[in-house]
């Protein structure tokens, strides 16, 4: 899994090459209708790109790690 992965025009928070799976960290940044709007058009071209993009708000990292985690875990093609 690498960090901060560049992708055409993009740097992915997370990558994993052999999933093909993108995991993306939304913080307050995040949270406004200009940058959800440049969220949705990056993972329409990622996932047009073949790669399977999950997205988390960063405060759901800290209140419900666990529950982030699984379902990372349940993206993996190879468990």
């Amino acid at each position: 899994m690498l960090r901060q992965h560049s992708i055409g025009n993009y740097i992915v928070d997370f990558y994993c090459a052999s999933e093909r799976l993108i995991i993306e960290f939304d913080g307050q940044a995040h949270l406004n209708s200009t940058a959800a709007e440049k969220g949705l058009k990056q993972t329409e071209y990622l996932e047009a790109l073949g790669f399977k993009v999950i997205r988390f708000e960063n405060k759901m990292v800290f209140d419900f790690l666990i529950s982030v985690l699984k379902e990372i875990i349940d993206n993996f093609r190879t468990k």
